[in-house]
Order: structure tokens, then C-alpha cells, then sequence
């Protein structure tokens, strides 16, 4: 099983992955829901008041009105029922019409009620009661014709179902979620208890019949209906009847019937007799019955028109409620349009403006910080106003983004500290090398006298041209050290070199030369300007091959030309190299390192100074894995830097055989007892070699310009100078005079010591190139043999 704390890992990280598109879009898609259900919500509630509304409306018109119309025939009914339990005289046509009425209404009413459903559960009880006790009107009337049974049973059988139908009004007028209809709903019920309390003081004024007694309760009957319904229409009625009906209700209180209604009443609280059988009535109560003639009317009327007007005002209300449904709808859905646009809006201002940091970010990164980077490697300035900048804008992305040029500045105050170290260490490195060359240039010095003196000594001629090879090994170091110091090797050549001269320039710049093999395959020459660079980038490599290879193995450099160069190949016999190894020295090659590195791989500069000078030539260095199963180093020249080979015709001395046929030379007898020393001659001035020769010295190497050194213009180098050395074992008139180095021309003006005074002028050696390139290969055959019997001379 997964352990917790790595699900809640794998949780947080699934968090981190959700685009940042992603979360704006639930921004903007949760508040635009949640609106939308809300607004949903809200016009689905006022759509069901509206039906309510049109339910009641169609329960009022449909039921309300037939069961109002019974209500008042019942209580008209009851009053002449009262009456002739009384005693009074009743008509039976009137008695027939009034319950014929009674009839007509109850049927409509029944017929509403079956057809019409009701908006509540009480509502439909009520109704049902309603129907069910006029179902016991005929057996009622039957006892009220025939005397039979109690007159009370009989009149409480009238008000028990006025009661019903009034409180069917209240249930059905009280499901409304309006404020303003439930409060008119209430005074149009108020206004039936009212009219209904009205209705039960006619009973009861019936009920005292021709001799005007009332029983004590009946008399408590009628002194509440009084007071109910005066208090009704003061507290509950009158208050919040609207004008229209407020005008008509006035009308019906100013008129003669109603105030003889009022005078009736308080005379009947206020002027009755009390005795033991009953309540004697005043005689005020003989004029009840005209004037309730007049009023009745009026006060049913009063109560239509308020119930009508609460129907209207019902309908009305559920049209209100229909269109603010519509409006809700309408405003809803431009809200949220609204709403709509403006998320998309927001979320694609910010993402733009992310999108742009981002970029902008990226090419800091990837390419303004690198420029910048190099360029103060490189102690070049650099363009302040491509850096960004700090802008102080108050915003998130505002503040990201000063906070990323906050990170630039630091980083580019870093590499600018950096570079300056680095500078700083590269003229100390020049200074280094200008103290070391002056030993080195010393010990030529003494190299040279040696070998003017002690030339005619075949052996120890050997050995000093042995130390002359360590000394230019010496050398080379000391223009590594330039070089990776930042340095430049300027070029004294003047014309083009073949490409068989230049390699064997390089091959006589390492120690173990003899092992090179050289093979040009094409007739080809290098530009003038570039010749030390290729001869110190190939000695290089020459000095690794040899190095890093078996003691007897020849190393074997190739010269060929391609469709867009010159290739330059070095092959070795060395140890087999893994694929890493060879991907890491190329590494080093196509790269600059810092000086952390260098300071690391101090024991393998040779390659972090190859990739100098390939950078500075336009040439790719590869190293590979041989056929051979050693190391293969293919340096690609580019066509530019090669110009074709001026056939010029080869003057051939006497008793000298052309270069490509070399006469073969015996090594001359050594001597087993010491033999006194020829005089040497004295040094004689020689001219400068030719440009492009064998003969020319080593460029000079050009150091910082902030570094102190003395930097001598080209144009006032000193007359270089030659002397050159008697072959103490060969026939001076049968061999060429051998070219000699004149002390510190091979090095760096600014390594230059002070010189004495050159000697005289020695005599122009006429011979060939290629000659003394013959000459100088048997010199070192016959060298060779002498160190060998040497050698072999030793105990």
C-alpha cells in the first residue's frame, strides 16, 4: 500500500501541475454558475407564487364567488327560519323563494368544488365539510316547517356552515407569499366575520319574534355579534380598506338605514329589561327590519367589491411577478454576459501579460544573459538598457516580474565580478609568464654559446640539441599560458607556407619528433597570418599523440584536402578511450572553461588551448577512436585560410641531390680517445631567413594590454640574427650549412631579454628549403647513431 504521506505528495504535486489557464477558467465558471443557479432559484420561486396567485384567483372566481352568494342566501334563509320559530309570519311563497335561492347557490357551489381544486389541504377540508352539511339543509328545513326539534339546533345548523365557508376563505386567501395580498385577504375575511356578525343580530332580533323577548343567552348573542363586529370594522376593516372602497363604506355608515341600525343597538344594550323569563326588547327594534332592508344590500355589495378587488389585485400581483421573472431572467443572463466577458477579459489580460513575462524571461535566459555573460568574459561592454529593469508596479505580476530583474542585476553584478577576476588573473598570468620566459630566453642563450663552442663534439652536440628541444617545450607552455590568459599569437610570416613545411614546423616543436610521420598528401598553403596558430594548435596534438602512446609507435599526421577545407588528421597507437571520455575531451575543445575547471585539469591543458586557438581559426577539432584502436584527431581548416601553392623552379647545387631523392649519409666514426677541440670560427652576421622558410622564427605572443608588459609594434621588431654551426662529423663542401635558431627570435617580443651586440654578419646560405630539410633529417639520422653507440659505449 501506498504510504499517506506519499499520497498527500502525490495530491500536492497533481495541485502543482493544474495550469494556471485551468484555475482562472474555475474562477471565472464557479461565481458565473453560482449565479446562474441563483437567479435559477430565485425565478423559479417567484414563478411558483405567480401560479399560486393564479390558482387562488381561479379558486376565488371559480369557488369564491358561488360560495359568497351561498354564504348570503344562508344567512338570509336562517333569518326567516328564525322568524317563524318565533312565531311571526312568514309567507310561504317567501319562505319557497328564498330557499329556491338557497338552492341555486349550493348547486353552483357544489359544482365549483368538484370541478375547481383548491391550493391547500385545509381549504379542501373546509369545502368538503361545506358540501357534506348542505346535504342536512332539507332535513332542517323539514323540522323548521313542521315545528319539530329546537330552534336553536336549527339556527346553529345555519352558522355552522357560514362558519366553514368563512373559514375556507381565510385558508385559501392565507398560502400567498405576498405581504400586501395576505394583509388584504385578511381584511376581506375580516369583512365576511364582520357582515356574518351583522347576519346573527338580525337571527337573534328575528328570534325574539312580535313580543320582543330574548332568553339570557340569546341576549349574551347578540351583545357579542355587537361588539365583534364593531370592532371588526374599527380595527381590522376600515384601516386598511383602499379608497375605492373606503368611499363605499362611508357611504353605506352615512346613510338613515345604518345609523337606525346603530340607534337600534345601542338601544337594545342600553334601554332592554331584564326580567326572570327573559330580556324585554325596546320598541326601537320594530324599525330593524326596514332598515336592514336598505343596508343589506349595501353591505353585501361593500363585500363583493372588496373581495373582486382582491382577486384583481391577486391577478395583477401574478403578472408583476411574471414580468419581474422576466426581467430577472433578462438581467440574469446579461449579467452573467457581462460577467462572462469580463472573466474572459481579465483571465486573458492576465495570462497575456504572463505569457509576455514569461517570453521576455526566456530571452533573458536563454539569450540576453548569455550575450551579456560572454561579453564581459570577454571585457566588452555591455548594453545596460537590453537588461530589465526594476519598474516598481504594484501588481503580482508587476512585482514577479521586478523580482526577476532583481535576479538579473544580481547575476550580472556576479559575472561582471567574475570577468573582472578573471582579467585580473590573466594579467597575472601574462606577468608570470614574462618572468619565466626571461629564464627561458637565458637558458637558449647559454644553449646557443654551448653549442657555438663545443660544436665540433658530435655527442654532446646531441645532448644540447636534446635540451633545445625541452627548451622549446618550455616555450610552448609559457604561450599555452598566454593563451589561456587571453592572449593573441601574432604572425611575423609574410608569405604563405606549403603545408609539408608547416607540418613539419609542428613536428619539430615536439620532443619525441623523430616518431611523427608526415604525409601531405596534397600541394596546398596556409595563409601567412595563421601560421604559428595551426603550427601551435598541430604541436599540440603531436605532443599528446606522442605522449599518450607507446615509447616505439609512430605517430602518423596526414595532411588532405576536402570540398571545403583542409583536413588535418593525427593518428596515434595510444590506449583505448571509453565513448565518455572522448565526448568529454570535445567537450573541452568546443567550449571555454572557467578557470575552475583549468585549475582542475592544470594536468591536461593542452586541449583547453587547442579549443582557444580552433575558435580563434574557424577550425573544428575532433577526437575519435582509430581503425588502429588508438586515438584519431581531425582538425578541419576552413578554405579561407588556404591560398593554392606558387610553383616556383628548384635550383639544385652542385654535389647536392634534390630533396625527394636524398643521398644516403654514414654516420661518421667516433673517436674512443678525446680529441682536441676545433677552433671555432668566429660568429659571422647572417641575414634574415627568408619569410615562409624554415628558417622563420616563432611569432610573437601579444598579452593584455592592461597587463604592464612592454608591447612592441611589429614594424620595430630587431634585426633577427643567425650564426651558424660548424658539423663537426659531415663535409662542410659535400652538405649545406645547417640552419641554426637565433637566440629569441622563436619567442614573444615581451619575453624578450636585453641582447648584446650581435656578432658579424655571417654569409648567406643559398641553399633550398627542401635542401636543408634533407640536410636536416640526415643530421638527425647520423645524431641518433652517435647516442646509440654512446649507449652502448657505457658500462
Amino acid at each position: 500500500m501506498e504510504p499517506t504521506g506519499s499520497r498527500g505528495l502525490s495530491r500536492t504535486r497533481r495541485l502543482r501541475t493544474v495550469r494556471l489557464r485551468t484555475l482562472l477558467i474555475w474562477l471565472a465558471v464557479v461565481p458565473v454558475v453560482a449565479m446562474g443557479a441563483q437567479s435559477t432559484v430565485t425565478a423559479n420561486r417567484l414563478l411558483e407564487q405567480a401560479e399560486l396567485l393564479r390558482a387562488d384567483v381561479e379558486s376565488g372566481e371559480r369557488i369564491g364567488v358561488p360560495l359568497y352568494r351561498l354564504m348570503v342566501e344562508m344567512q338570509a334563509e336562517r333569518t326567516m327560519a328564525a322568524t317563524r320559530w318565533a312565531g311571526s309570519s312568514v309567507s310561504d311563497a317567501a319562505m319557497l323563494k328564498q330557499r329556491a335561492a338557497t338552492d341555486r347557490a349550493a348547486a353552483a357551489a357544489r359544482h365549483a368544488a368538484d370541478t375547481v381544486s383548491t391550493v391547500s389541504e385545509e381549504a379542501d377540508r373546509r369545502l368538503l365539510e361545506v358540501t357534506e352539511g348542505l346535504d342536512d339543509l332539507d332535513a332542517y328545513r323539514e323540522r323548521t316547517d313542521g315545528g319539530t326539534g329546537n330552534a336553536n339546533s336549527t339556527l346553529a345548523y345555519y352558522t355552522g356552515l357560514i362558519s366553514q365557508m368563512i373559514r375556507y376563505y381565510q385558508d385559501e386567501l392565507s398560502q400567498t407569499e405576498d405581504g400586501g395580498l395576505t394583509q388584504e385577504s385578511r381584511v376581506v375575511v375580516a369583512m365576511f366575520s364582520a357582515s356574518e356578525m351583522v347576519a346573527q343580530e338580525d337571527m337573534i332580533l328575528a328570534q325574539a319574534g312580535p313580543s320582543r323577548e330574548l332568553t339570557t343567552s340569546r341576549f349574551s348573542d347578540f351583545v357579542n355579534a355587537v361588539g365583534a363586529q364593531r370592532y371588526l370594522y374599527d380595527i381590522w376593516i376600515v384601516p386598511y380598506l383602499p379608497e375605492e372602497q373606503n368611499d363605499l363604506y362611508a357611504q353605506m355608515v352615512g346613510s338613515a338605514a345604518w345609523q337606525t341600525k346603530g340607534r337600534i343597538e345601542n338601544a337594545v344594550l342600553s334601554e332592554h329589561w331584564a326580567g326572570d323569563d327573559g330580556v324585554k326588547l325596546p320598541r326601537e327594534v320594530d324599525d330593524w327590519r326596514a332598515a336592514q332592508a336598505q343596508w343589506g344590500p349595501q353591505l353585501s355589495s361593500l363585500n363583493a367589491d372588496r373581495s373582486r378587488g382582491l382577486l384583481a389585485r391577486a391577478d395583477a400581483r401574478a403578472v408583476e411577478l411574471e414580468a419581474e421573472v422576466a426581467w430577472l431572467i433578462t438581467g440574469s443572463a446579461g449579467a452573467l454576459l457581462v460577467v462572462a466577458v469580463i472573466v474572459v477579459f481579465t483571465t486573458r489580460s492576465v495570462l497575456r501579460r504572463l505569457r509576455r513575462l514569461h517570453e521576455r524571461t526566456v530571452t533573458i535566459a536563454e539569450e540576453t544573459l548569455p550575450e551579456v555573460v560572454d561579453r564581459l568574459q570577454r571585457g566588452w561592454p555591455v548594453d545596460v538598457d537590453a537588461l530589465p529593469t526594476v519598474r516598481g508596479e504594484q501588481d503580482e505580476v508587476g512585482r514577479v516580474s521586478d523580482a526577476f530583474a532583481r535576479v538579473v542585476a544580481v547575476s550580472v553584478d556576479g559575472q561582471r565580478q567574475l570577468a573582472a577576476e578573471r582579467h585580473g588573473f590573466g594579467m597575472f598570468a601574462a606577468g608570470i609568464a614574462s618572468r619565466t620566459g626571461n629564464l627561458v630566453s637565458r637558458q637558449l642563450s647559454l644553449t646557443e654559446e654551448l653549442q657555438d663552442t663545443f660544436g665540433h663534439d658530435e655527442a654532446l652536440l646531441a645532448q644540447l640539441m636534446r635540451a633545445d628541444q625541452l627548451t622549446v617545450g618550455m616555450r610552448r607552455q609559457i604561450e599555452n599560458l598566454l593563451i589561456l590568459a587571453g592572449g593573441e599569437i601574432t604572425d611575423p610570416h609574410t608569405e604563405p607556407m606549403r603545408i609539408a613545411d608547416l607540418l613539419r614546423e609542428a613536428a619539430a616543436e615536439v620532443e619525441d619528433f623523430r616518431r611523427i610521420e608526415r604525409q601531405a598528401l596534397d600541394e596546398i598553403s596556409v595563409e601567412a597570418p595563421v601560421i604559428s596558430q595551426i603550427s601551435h594548435l598541430l604541436a599540440e596534438l603531436l605532443d599528446n599523440a606522442t605522449r599518450f602512446s607507446p615509447p616505439r609507435s609512430k605517430v602518423v599526421i596526414r595532411a588532405e584536402l576536402l570540398a571545403d577545407g583542409l583536413s588535418i588528421e593525427i593518428e596515434d597507437r595510444g590506449p583505448r578511450v571509453t565513448p565518455a571520455t572522448y565526448e568529454e575531451m570535445n567537450g573541452r575543445l568546443h567550449s571555454a572553461p572557467p578557470y575552475a575547471v583549468l585549475a582542475e585539469n592544470a594536468h591536461r591543458l593542452g586541449l583547453f588551448v587547442v579549443g582557444h586557438l580552433a575558435d580563434q581559426l574557424g577550425a573544428t577539432v575532433t577526437l575519435r577512436r582509430s581503425v588502429f584502436g588508438g586515438t584519431s584527431a581531425v582538425v578541419i581548416l576552413p578554405k579561407e585560410l588556404l591560398v593554392p601553392t606558387e610553383s616556383e623552379p628548384k635550383p639544385v647545387r652542385a654535389g647536392v641531390k634534390p630533396a625527394h631523392e636524398p643521398a644516403p649519409v654514414q654516420p661518421a666514426p667516433v673517436q674512443p680517445a678525446p680529441v682536441q677541440p676545433a677552433p671555432v670560427e668566429p660568429a659571422r652576421a647572417q641575414s634574415a631567413p627568408e619569410p615562409g622558410g624554415p628558417g622563420d622564427g616563432k611569432p610573437e605572443l601579444v598579452l593584455h594590454k592592461g597587463s604592464g608588459l612592454p608591447i612592441r609594434p611589429t614594424h620595430e621588431r630587431p634585426q633577427e640574427t643567425a650564426q651558424p654551426v660548424r658539423a663537426a662529423a659531415r663535409d662542410a663542401d659535400t652538405r649545406p650549412t645547417l640552419p641554426e635558431r637565433v637566440p629569441q627570435t622563436h619567442m614573444a617580443e615581451q619575453l624578450r631579454a636585453p641582447r648584446r651586440a650581435p656578432a658579424a654578419a655571417a654569409v648567406q646560405d643559398e641553399a633550398t628549403p627542401e635542401e636543408v630539410a634533407d640536410a636536416w633529417a640526415d643530421y638527425e639520422q647520423g645524431t641518433q647513431m652517435v647516442e646509440d653507440e654512446l649507449r652502448r659505449d657505457q658500462p
